[in-house]
């Protein structure tokens, strides 16, 4: 272990940074801001800053202004790649040549890196355990948190966090993790979040996959979608999936206006990263591989940015074909 990692640090002394101003991101500064944090945000879409300052939070110009001011910072991006962007990238939180501070008080942490980084987003655990790696040696305590759960979900408090990294960093950030979900679970080093995340979203994605089939097909025989789910969550065959996107499927059936939670095309990212494991540990998952075919379908029809309830868009296109 470097000796330069650093003690425990009260984060509520000031801002805690924010990259990736999206459906999470939103979620996650809003659960912050509950508890009493204040939220600096940046996201390189000018569209997602505007929207992050009107609903109240501060907004940085950069990655760096992040970095200099803010000693923890959260990661809701995309995917792996863009945890690599933005934090090793050339303007990233960990970049040599922006946050030079040799002119100033010596003590002062502008210009330095964070002492923290936590990464929100479903990535790859063999990218995020070597990136893991690479930050310890720089005395940067680095925690997988990938939340199980929708965005409604995680802004209301009911995502459960699956994180990965070493015990000290976790205890270190306990507030932080405290203010985002009372519902967490270590799952052991760099690495384990990201794989506990795959494998609960192939079981997320699949309730959801076959609620939808189910609510077409009981639609074909004549039995009406609302009915159907008011069968389906009084029966063995309910699952939390019927709870939270059951009546967003009976909405997208009847061309009504859906609230986007948790895309299409997220899931799909995150199923071909199930894909790739498998592959790698020389497993089936012919499910899944069913189940990422009728997404990519979904996704070249126009339907990536839609809430994963629009999946059942996708079955009845099939149907009518």
């Amino acid at each position: 272990m470097p000796t330069n990692v650093p003690p425990a640090t009260d984060h509520s002394a000031g801002p805690i940074g924010l990259l990736g101003l999206g459906l999470v991101g939103t979620a996650l500064a809003l659960r912050l801001k509950l508890r009493g944090f204040t939220v600096l945000g940046f996201d390189s879409s000018a569209a997602a800053r505007v929207a992050f300052q009107a609903s109240g939070f501060q907004v940085a110009d950069s990655i760096a202004q992040v970095a200099q001011n803010a000693t923890c910072v959260l990661l809701a991006v995309f995917d792996s790649q863009g945890v690599l962007d933005v934090v090793e990238g050339p303007m990233g939180l960990v970049a040599g040549g922006w946050g030079e501070n040799t002119d100033t008080n010596a003590d002062s942490d502008a210009g330095k890196p964070p002492h923290m980084i936590i990464d929100c987003s479903t990535g790859s655990p063999e990218l995020l355990a070597a990136l893991a790696a690479r930050l310890q040696r720089l005395g940067i305590d680095f925690i997988e948190a990938p939340l199980s759960g929708s965005s409604q979900q995680i802004a209301s408090g009911e995502a459960t966090l699956l994180l990965g990294g070493e015990t000290n960093a976790i205890e270190r950030a306990h507030k932080v993790l405290d203010a985002i979900a009372p519902a967490r679970f270590h799952m052991g080093g760099a690495g384990m979040g990201a794989k506990a995340k795959l494998a609960t979203n192939l079981v997320l994605g699949l309730n959801r996959a076959v609620l939808a089939e189910g609510m077409v097909f009981a639609k074909a025989l004549g039995i009406e979608p609302a009915r159907f789910l008011q069968l389906v969550q009084n029966s063995p065959a309910r699952s939390g999936a019927a709870e939270a996107k059951g009546d967003l499927m009976v909405r997208t059936l009847s061309d009504s206006e859906v609230p986007v939670q948790s895309r299409i095309r997220q899931h799909l990212k995150d199923v071909d990263l199930m894909l790739s494991a498998a592959r790698a540990s020389n497993q089936g998952l012919p499910l899944s591989e069913a189940h990422a075919a009728l997404m990519r379908e979904a996704v070249q029809a126009g339907d990536g940015d839609l809430d994963n309830a629009a999946i059942v868009r996708q079955i009845m296109r099939k149907l009518a074909g």
